[in-house]
């Protein structure tokens, strides 16, 4: 087992992965930029290096100065949490190079599964049902036209490696096809450096839904069920539920094995999550695969009272999992406090936190990094706080969710929590009948 691990993250993730460490015996070592020598992950930490000034690539996204902090403090590990380097292919290769363990996917696993054409073909190749569309990058808006009229209209034409919502167009005929190829073409260029395009088949009422797993270095996987992330706004989750209300325990069980079958054709090591498009017919098709930790993993491990982090930590060790898939007995509900005012298109809302109150009782967690006399900088996420509550239903979850949002008091600051309030009021919430879009339509006024 690893004797000190340096997390390579700040915030609420940061901690997370320290509270494990702390469990299990292990020394950590925090980095931090110097507009985050405040954070509660620096002050928690065994050890804290600064390792630059604000903006993301001169400190958590540069490499040589979280390797040359590792090999100052003796670290032999490396958790990267979510976002920043987490799916880095180059990190990973790096840190394997300088003898530091990486607790995360290979970068050939990474490689695989961040391109998403090489990504949807791998899957396809392992008999995982994916979504119709062209086989690798477009040449042309020709090519891309004729394959359109094959698969038959809407279509969408998504970038190679993008991500949250840019690069991709829906084409709801042929007449929008040269425009929408033309503005996802130079979004993507300039967002990731990288302008391929690919096209799929558009999946009407979606829902998002992503199966956990976990690998081994032994070729060995097993899933931990599902998590409904539908609730989002521009391709960012805001709720995220388990179980799913649209899964029945047949379509739970195929995702549940369709996800292993990509997690074991490419012999995946560590925590991951296969994310899949479900339509309104119950068909469920292959979206991407993020080979990290998930923001949204806790309510996954208050379902199946199973610490994730720490079968990360142990799997990196070279200990075997389980093998156990897990079906959930209970309800598990997750949703981001981020500081942004959603009563005004979510503008962000950085500044001093003056009061705060976190709310408690039976089935509530709060996951947070910040603090009363905290101040937000406005260099990062926006996400402050998550709010995980648990019952024995669904409807057990949205009251106690609703109850525990009214308790949460943070002021100095804009927040997500009359959002969320109101969104738990909500019939078309409560009912569980909804797709990825019912944002659009909703009524955000006097927020």
């Amino acid at each position: 087992m690893f004797k000190k691990i340096l997390i390579a993250n700040r915030g609420e993730i940061a901690l997370r992965i320290m509270r494990t460490c702390r469990e299990m015996g292990i020394k950590t070592v925090a980095v931090f930029s110097t507009a985050d020598r405040d954070s509660l992950h620096v002050r928690f930490a065994d050890e804290a290096v600064c390792i630059g000034p604000p903006p993301s690539r001169q400190s958590y996204l540069s490499i040589p100065s979280i390797i040359s902090a590792a090999e100052v403090t003796g670290a032999d590990a490396i958790h990267p949490g979510y976002g920043f380097l987490s799916e880095n292919a180059e990190f990973s290769r790096i840190c394997a190079e300088y003898g530091i363990k990486f607790i995360g996917a290979t970068a050939d696993q990474i490689n695989s599964m961040g391109d998403k054409a090489t990504a949807k073909a791998t899957m396809k190749m392992a008999g995982v049902p994916v979504i119709p569309g062209s086989e690798g990058l477009l040449e042309s808006v020709e090519e891309g036209k004729v394959l359109a009229k094959e698969m038959g209209y809407p279509v969408i034409v998504k970038a190679t490696a993008g991500g949250g919502g840019r690069g991709m167009r829906i084409i709801k005929d042929e007449s929008e096809f040269q425009k929408a190829w033309d503005d996802a073409k130079m979004e993507s260029g300039a967002a990731f450096g990288n302008d391929g395009l690919y096209l799929e088949k558009f999946v009407e009422e979606p829902r998002h839904i992503e199966i956990q797993i976990v690998g081994d270095q032994y070729g060995k996987a097993c899933h931990l069920s599902e998590r409904d992330c539908s609730i989002q706004r521009r391709h960012q989750k805001l709720v995220e539920e388990t179980p799913s209300p649209i899964l029945t325990p047949e379509l739970r069980e195929q995702m549940g094995q369709a996800a292993i079958k990509g997690a074991t054709a490419i012999g995946y090591e560590g925590a991951g999550t296969i994310e899949f498009l479900v339509d309104k017919h119950g068909k469920f098709y292959f979206m991407e695969m993020n080979t990290r930790i998930q923001v949204e993993h806790p309510i996954t491990e208050e379902v199946t009272d199973f610490d994730l982090i720490k079968e990360q930590i142990k799997v990196a060790a070279g200990e075997p999992i389980s093998g156990k898939n897990y079906t959930p007995k209970l309800y598990a509900m997750e949703c981001r406090i981020n500081a942004e005012d959603a009563g005004n298109n979510f503008r962000p809302s950085p500044g001093k936190i003056t009061q705060l109150h976190f709310p408690g009782g039976h089935g509530v967690r709060i996951d947070s990094h910040v603090y009363a006399g905290y101040t937000i900088p406005p260099n990062y996420d926006s996400m402050i706080a998550k709010l995980i509550v648990t019952g024995q239903s669904r409807e057990e979850v949205i009251t106690r969710m609703k109850r525990a949002l009214q308790e949460f008091v943070i002021e100095g600051i804009k927040t997500t929590i009359p959002f969320h309030i109101r969104l738990m009021d909500d019939a078309g919430f409560q009912s569980g009948q909804f797709t990825t879009k019912y944002l659009e339509s909703f009524d955000f006024s006097g927020l």
